[in-house]
């Protein structure tokens, strides 16, 4: 199954899961404002940090595989009254025509990590450069690479959060089971999500995907090549330093040259 047709089988979850989640709502929102409309999100998911930014009165785009994602994502968009400021385009973020040009785009949630190799995230970041405006800005939100928790991967399930939608109802468990190969600098991850009927009834759902994680100056290096010019990195949502302590790389690139 490709990345699309994985996000399909969990997107009730992920909806769930990730709903309260506002850590990058207000650098987001900055953002937007600073740079002005239209704005692009890849990898757009249910709508979770897009619907906010056209409840601020943007006009924005999202692009994302999943189609059960982006149904998701029109019903939220419909119930917050913003469906006339939100595009939603289904596909491949990589190669899909993006519309534009966008004065802000962005990627979240190592979002960035589906694309498996060097070619592949090189492409990728040519294609979303096209799709900016001169002097546009991209965000690209991944994780901090830890050596020792790499190290520690060993495809053991980790219980992660569990939750019920109402009381004396179906509980839902999640669980993460993650493997790393150092020399690929790839990460392969299980998703796993065990409902409980009240009666002990368990349904269990699995989402198998890989992540290729990168290092804070190779993501320089890509970004350069690609026609970036780089203009901050971050640690977290604070806008604090990027650290070797840092659990976020969050990367503001500027579409560099002419052409």
């Amino acid at each position: 199954m490709n990345i699309g047709e994985q996000m399909d089988r969990i997107a009730r979850f992920f909806d769930r899961e990730y709903a309260g989640y506002v850590d990058d709502r207000m650098a987001l929102s900055a953002l937007a404002d600073r740079m002005g409309d239209p704005i692009l999100e890849l990898g757009c998911g249910t709508g979770r940090a897009l619907i906010p930014l056209a409840s601020e009165g943007h006009q924005v785009t999202g692009i994302d595989a999943s189609p059960a994602m982006l149904a998701l994502a029109r019903t939220r968009a419909e119930q917050a009254g913003v469906a006339s400021r939100m595009n939603l385009i289904e596909g491949d973020f990589s190669t899909a025509d993006l519309g534009g040009p966008y004065r802000f785009a962005f990627t979240l949630m190592n979002t960035f990590l589906h694309l498996e190799d060097l070619d592949a995230q090189v492409a990728a970041l040519k294609h979303w450069r096209q799709a900016l405006a001169p002097r546009g800005l991209l965000l690209i939100d991944i994780f901090n690479p830890d050596v020792g928790q790499l190290a520690s991967l060993d495809g053991r399930l980790e219980w992660e959060q569990t939750w019920t939608e109402h009381p004396g109802k179906t509980a839902t468990m999640k669980f993460l089971a993650r493997i790393v190969d150092p020399a690929a600098q790839l990460m392969a991850v299980n998703h796993i999500y065990d409902e409980i009927a009240p009666d002990g009834t368990l349904r269990r759902t699995v989402a198998a995907f890989n992540l290729r994680y990168i290092w804070r100056f190779e993501a320089e290096l890509l970004l350069d090549k690609a026609g970036f010019a780089l203009e901050e990195i971050y640690g977290d949502w604070d806008l604090s330093p990027f650290s070797s302590d840092s659990e976020r790389m969050i990367l503001l690139a500027r579409r560099a040259g002419r052409k």
